[in-house]
């Protein structure tokens, strides 16, 4: 199939060979298959198979959700206002032993109708059944980087095993959309012994890692008693942070002086600044990771803990936190900002191939209206700024995923949506009865 958008303001997130983001230029898109053809002034002639106006229209990269639990959707509302281990231990591990696979499915598939509904591309996601979180990615056309998550407490079976199937099964799968990570929770439900045998499963099979880190006080104070040593300390130390591609999770309380263990490339951090806020955990500290040279994603972490998942929604967030946090205005400036949720998202999900829109890179992007009063007055002088501070996903008119248009004019054809939120509510219904 090829695809035409005509006239449109295209954003491509490249970099300037002097440094800084090339500005918005208005011109054309061509996708051809799965990939873009071209992005420029005036595209060839051309017997093209759909031609999508651009007019008042902005083409930028898909966002890319570097942290998440998909499924945990269903509990929007269920566990608000409190602290993450009692969040944890009084309601959401008491649910979640009730879960069955159709829970995690349909849990999943609202999930991904409000991603793909405001601007959503791609997703990492940690959970449980995860075969079925993976099929309604696929049935929605998203690009995800699926694990199931490991703990190794008393009394539990190692599902590692099962990890592993998992990942060796499904990466690849969807026409590969489908990527695969090992989902050791984190260091304290995975304590050094365990880890070290997740590191030999990711080292002979070629599987990144997702794991939770240093996201609460209590947890540093935890795995301070238990081994003497801060929670990044202990994971470069056994060797984690060797791993070929590491996906750290919060990075809330990562010490200055444990920076530079993470910024050899081969890991980055999501950061999740409105789940962190609402469970008061703390502000991650991004400027100075990006400043030790680490990769910094950004995630939403669940609909339970945020309590939706509107990535536009975090890039405010986490531009005003970060400010706050430094008491500088200049911390994390909007540039920088929507390269977390595009670019550096890409990195973090191991994905060559998207983040940007040039040449030969995946067809993954949406199309924004930008004839709404917030963009205004100039919606092309102003873009970065405006996506940043203003934007909403409610602005995303379009989402084109492999070059398969997943929502246009704010319909999803391919998906039943009626029937996604009637199941996820049965699916609650049940595990509230």
């Amino acid at each position: 199939m090829e695809i035409l958008i005509k006239n449109a303001l295209i954003l491509t997130m490249m970099e300037k060979p002097g440094g800084g983001l090339e500005p918005p230029f208005r011109g054309d898109m061509v996708i051809r298959e799965d990939r873009i053809a071209y992005a420029g002034p005036e595209a060839p002639p051309g017997a093209f198979d759909k031609v999508i106006s651009g007019e008042k229209r902005l083409v930028m990269p898909g966002l890319i959700n570097a942290h998440g639990h998909a499924a945990m959707s269903l509990f929007r509302g269920y566990a608000d206002d409190m602290d993450l281990m009692s969040w944890l231990k009084k309601k959401i591990w008491p649910i979640e032993a009730k879960l069955r696979p159709q829970d995690v499915y349909h849990g999943a598939c609202l999930a991904m109708l409000e991603m793909i509904k405001s601007g959503t591309t791609a997703f990492a996601d940690m959970y449980f059944h995860m075969e079925r979180v993976a099929q309604a990615a696929v049935e929605a056309g998203l690009r995800a980087s699926l694990c199931e998550g490991l703990t190794s407490l008393p009394g539990e079976r190692d599902k590692l095993p099962l990890a592993v199937d998992f990942a060796l099964n499904w990466r690849g799968q969807g026409g590969g959309l489908i990527t695969a990570m090992l989902g050791p929770h984190a260091p304290y439900t995975c304590p050094p012994l365990y880890l070290e045998k997740v590191l030999k499963q990711a080292a002979l099979h070629d599987l990144p890692l997702h794991i939770h880190l240093a996201e609460t006080k209590e947890e540093v104070a935890q795995i301070l008693e238990a081994y003497g040593r801060r929670p990044a300390r202990l994971m470069a130390e056994i060797g984690l942070f060797d791993a070929p591609h590491v996906l750290a999770a919060h990075g809330v309380f990562i010490a200055e002086e444990e920076m530079p263990l993470l910024a050899s490339g081969k890991v980055s951090v999501a950061h999740n600044p409105r789940s962190n806020m609402k469970l008061a955990s703390g502000i991650a500290p991004v400027s100075g990771l990006l400043q030790a040279g680490v990769n910094v994603a950004l995630g939403t972490d669940s609909a339970c803990s945020n309590n939706n998942l509107d990535m536009f929604q975090e890039l405010r967030a986490a531009a005003l936190l970060a400010k706050l946090k430094d008491s500088d205005p200049k911390a994390l400036p909007a540039a920088q900002a929507l390269k977390l949720a595009t670019v550096n998202g890409a990195q973090a999900l191991a994905l060559p191939d998207v983040g940007t829109l040039s040449p030969g890179m995946k067809a993954d992007m949406i199309l924004l209206d930008l004839g709404k009063p917030h963009f205004a007055p100039d919606p092309q002088r102003d873009i970065i700024s405006h996506l940043v501070y203003a934007a909403s996903g409610a602005d995303v008119e379009t989402v084109i995923v492999n070059g398969r248009l997943l929502m246009e004019n704010r319909r999803l054809p391919h998906l039943d949506e009626e029937k996604i939120l009637y199941e996820a509510k049965e699916s609650m219904d049940f595990l509230c009865g």
